[in-house]
């Protein structure tokens, strides 16, 4: 049960309400602080919408997160939001594949994201070697782009937590299918 409320459309000023345009608990309770989930919508609006890192590799990285942190609600909502830029079910049993450390079909730049992404979550920062063998494949944006989406998402699934806020059931499915170790 979420520690804060979720508010709807009809809670909030007006000028607040294209906020909750995504009817997800998430934002239903950020919204609690219109002004601080505006700025956290315009950081996951770029993300999303404007990142000229390749939509795939991006939602592979945060999936990785996700999976990492045992987020049931970020990896879950992340694998119907990747399906939609492109990953597969081949990508998704890469990415657990290669987090127990058995070979992937993945490419070796999507195994090279994933692998700094585990690092961030896991480690802080991303090694050098993994960013050093990422940049040969990535302009210096596109490295900004990704370091700054790994350690987005690795700060949404702490609020996440924290807030403890409820997946909705339709995001559930996704656990049939892809049951995050540890997680119910």
């Amino acid at each position: 049960m979420a520690r804060l409320p979720y508010l709807e459309a009809d809670q909030v000023a007006p000028e607040y309400r294209d906020m909750l345009k995504r009817n997800t608990n998430l934002h239903k309770l950020l919204v609690n602080s219109p002004e601080m989930a505006r700025a956290f919508n315009g950081i996951g609006g770029y993300i999303r919408f404007k990142s000229k890192l390749d939509p795939r590799l991006r939602e592979l990285a945060i999936l990785q997160v996700g999976w990492m942190e045992k987020s049931e609600y970020e990896f879950t909502h992340h694998v119907k939001i990747g399906k939609e830029f492109g990953v597969t079910d081949a990508d998704i049993a890469g990415l657990m594949a290669e987090t127990d450390g058995k070979p992937s079909k993945l490419e070796p730049l999507a195994k090279a994201i994933l692998k700094g992404a585990r690092e961030m979550a896991r480690e802080l920062a991303m090694s050098d070697a993994t960013f050093a063998e990422i940049r040969q494949h990535l302009s210096d944006e596109h490295m900004v782009d990704l370091v700054l989406t790994i350690a987005f998402y690795c700060g949404v699934v702490r609020v996440l937590a924290t807030m403890k806020i409820d997946n909705e059931p339709m995001y559930k499915e996704v656990l049939q299918q892809y049951p995050i170790p540890g997680v119910n």
